[in-house]
């Protein structure tokens, strides 16, 4: 049900604003925008697979098709306003997959601090321009460091478990699930890169790939932390503009955080789709081989 809601708000927003998207589209060439698409496919695969690896270290290994599924069902609901949605369509999708609520909360919680804390570094280290007036986000960069030991996520999710009412972790998350995790999310980070990288050079800046990287990085942490915004939309294309200043001029930075975000919202929906024709396949072939086995 999230998800059906979910995709209504994805139809009305494109719809709301789509002179704007067009406009946008008719400046890029097509290979820049199916490059684009393509970067961001493989970006959200490597996501999904940090986000599993978590999962895993604490205890529910799901096949990847199924961990799709959970996933990218699930995260549609952050096109629904609230910040509740997408983790309440993830628990519940989880649950139906031997999960535990608690289990599938913290996991995405976790991964969700580790790309944070690798988009803030990575914005750190290519936008020198942006820093200074953005303080607070490489500020926080220490602060997610220390977050990120796996005795301080158990103790931080636990302490929230009870303040929910509901049962603490039955194990703290291992560290190599954690340094696996931190690797495909930095991987995923890298290649997010390449989806904005390739509208900015066919827009006439050049090749400016770390810059690109950064401004996404950036763009995406800030709309995170403004979590009254579904899905950081409005505050995500600020703050790219800002970011690529140096290469582009506003209205040309405006086109490429448009076009990043329209990628973005049909990749998300496309792995929305993928995941939920693979999770249906998965269960098929359980159900089957348990009927073999009964027989």
């Amino acid at each position: 049900m999230v998800g059906l809601v979910a995709l209504g708000f994805v139809g009305y927003g494109l719809t709301r604003n789509w002179a704007e998207t067009e406009a946008a589209l008719r400046r890029l060439s097509w290979w820049s925008i199916a490059g684009s698409v393509t970067a961001v496919m493989a970006g959200l695969g490597c996501m999904l697979l940090a986000w599993r690896a978590v999962l895993a270290g604490l205890g529910s290994r799901l096949p990847l098709p199924v961990a799709a599924r959970v996933m990218f069902v699930g995260q549609l609901g952050k096109y629904v306003p609230g910040a509740v949605w997408a983790y309440a369509a993830m628990m519940e999708l989880g649950r139906d997959h031997g999960a535990p609520p608690r289990r599938t909360f913290s996991a995405t919680s976790i991964a969700l601090v580790v790309s944070l804390g690798c988009a803030l570094a990575i914005a750190a280290a290519t936008l020198w321009h942006v820093v200074g007036r953005a303080w607070y986000l490489p500020a926080l960069i220490p602060l997610i460091a220390v977050c990120l030991h796996p005795r301080v996520l158990a103790f931080g999710l636990n302490l929230f478990l009870r303040v929910a009412r509901r049962d603490p972790l039955d194990r703290v998350l291992p560290g190599s699930a954690l340094v696996q995790a931190t690797a495909w999310t930095t991987l995923g980070w890298l290649v997010y890169g390449v989806h904005l990288w390739l509208p900015v050079a066919d827009l006439g800046a050049g090749p400016v790939y770390p810059l690109a990287t950064g401004a996404y990085a950036l763009a995406w942490a800030t709309g995170l932390l403004t979590v009254i915004v579904p899905a950081g939309i409005g505050v995500r294309e600020g703050a790219m503009v800002l970011a690529l200043a140096p290469v582009l001029d506003a209205p040309e930075a405006l086109v490429a955080a448009v076009v990043s975000r329209l990628v973005f919202t049909f990749c998300d929906v496309a792995w929305a789709g993928l995941g939920f024709l693979l999770g249906r396949m998965a269960g098929r072939q359980e159900s089957r081989a348990s009927t073999y086995a009964a027989q």
